[in-house]
């Protein structure tokens, strides 16, 4: 079964072909995106209510998902022969 990764198809619309070949090819990513994934159906269940959290939780929530889009990015843009500025290199 296949998963649609719509949250990061609308964080990097220009980057699908390389999103699914690296969720392929590295389960490290893979495991990233899928992280990603399910927060941000977490993050949306509790903005529309349908869950309850505290505002303090939703924050640790949505800052644990900007440091996986940050990766995710990075690895992205490593993949794509582009500086990530992570490495020095």
């Amino acid at each position: 079964m296949q998963v649609e990764h719509q949250a990061l198809a609308k964080d990097f619309p220009e980057k699908q072909e390389q999103l699914l070949k690296l969720r392929q090819q590295n389960a490290s990513f893979a495991s990233k995106t899928d992280a990603y994934e399910a927060l941000d159906q977490k993050i949306r269940s509790v903005e529309a209510g349908a869950v309850t959290l505290d505002d303090e939780a939703l924050s640790a929530l949505k800052q644990e998902q900007v440091t996986l889009k940050n990766d995710i990015s990075r690895e992205l843009k490593h993949a794509s022969g582009s500086c990530c500025g992570g490495c020095g290199g």
